[in-house]
């Protein structure tokens, strides 16, 4: 779970409904009531399971979303409009308000996005959203990896459709169809027996072809992605902590311990000052 700071300057009453909802034993709740609610969705999808629990599953599954919506809106009451300026606030909002929707014809749709409220587990785990913050912060470094992708492709599928088109035209016959082809060659699935040995038949050295692809683009290329997102995650991990209260009043204490000797320490000087100056002015012997 990860820790809130309360705001000093809410009223009392917002400072006890927000500590309330982010308590340990609270926040433990949702949790289980995220993942029962998780599971009810599963048994949902089992017939058998409806017909001899259906209602009971139907009242659990209201009574859970209402435990949601009580906690959304204590927050909104709290936090007013800067509600939905938190990103994990505003993503909960979505989720549970999906579920809100009725269930009609035209909403069928987003009436079965109402597993997303698993997703919650994400704002509630404070290892999750490390995870998902390290995802976030990786996406410039992978739009330029995805380029670089996208470049390799264009490359070979141009090669591919040149080479292969006129005697395989169900594969290579276009720049769609030799694109497609590759990405399957990319992701070694059939690559071997359903594009490269029927194409080396008849072609012997598509081999070369076919090896420097998966060299670039599976070894190379997915590599660089995870070697990016990896980079991000340890970037998050050694971020540094925002302190928490003691930490604050500590360093105060600190800082004005320091100031303190700093003082005396001056005095002192001054002191050993004057009483040099006394000794100098007073006749020896």
């Amino acid at each position: 779970m990860h820790a809130i700071e309360l705001d000093p300057s809410l009223p009392i009453w917002k400072q006890k409904i927000e500590g309330f909802i982010h308590h340990p034993t609270v926040q433990h709740v949702i949790v289980f009531l995220i993942l029962l609610n998780a599971a009810l969705l599963g048994l949902e999808t089992s017939p058998a399971m409806v017909e001899t629990f259906g209602t009971e599953m139907a009242l659990l599954d209201h009574a859970i979303l209402a435990v949601f919506i009580l906690e959304i809106v204590l927050l909104m009451a709290v936090r007013g409009l800067k509600f939905f300026t938190d990103p994990w606030c505003l993503f909960d909002f979505v989720v549970v308000g999906i579920a809100v929707i009725p269930a009609t014809e035209s909403f069928s749709v987003l009436r079965a996005l109402r597993v997303l409220r698993v997703l919650r587990l994400i704002n509630k785990v404070e290892s999750m959203r490390k995870v998902v913050a390290g995802l976030l912060n990786s996406l410039p470094s992978l739009a330029s990896v995805a380029g670089l992708t996208v470049i390799v492709f264009y490359v070979f599928s141009v090669m591919a459709t040149n080479l292969f088109g006129q005697d395989f035209p169900d594969l290579f016959g276009s720049m769609g169809d030799s694109a497609f082809t590759l990405f399957q060659v990319m992701t070694l699935e059939s690559w071997s027996e359903g594009v490269a040995r029927p194409i080396m038949a008849k072609v012997p050295y598509a081999w070369v072809f076919f090896l420097l692809f998966i060299l670039i683009a599976t070894f190379i290329v997915i590599n660089l992605f995870i070697a990016v997102i990896v980079d991000s995650l340890n970037n998050v991990d050694n971020e540094p902590q925002a302190p928490t209260d003691n930490e604050k009043t500590l360093r105060q204490e600190v800082s004005a311990l320091r100031e303190q000797v700093a003082a005396q320490n001056q005095d002192m000087r001054e002191l050993k000052a004057l009483l040099q100056e006394h000794l100098s002015r007073t006749p020896k012997g």
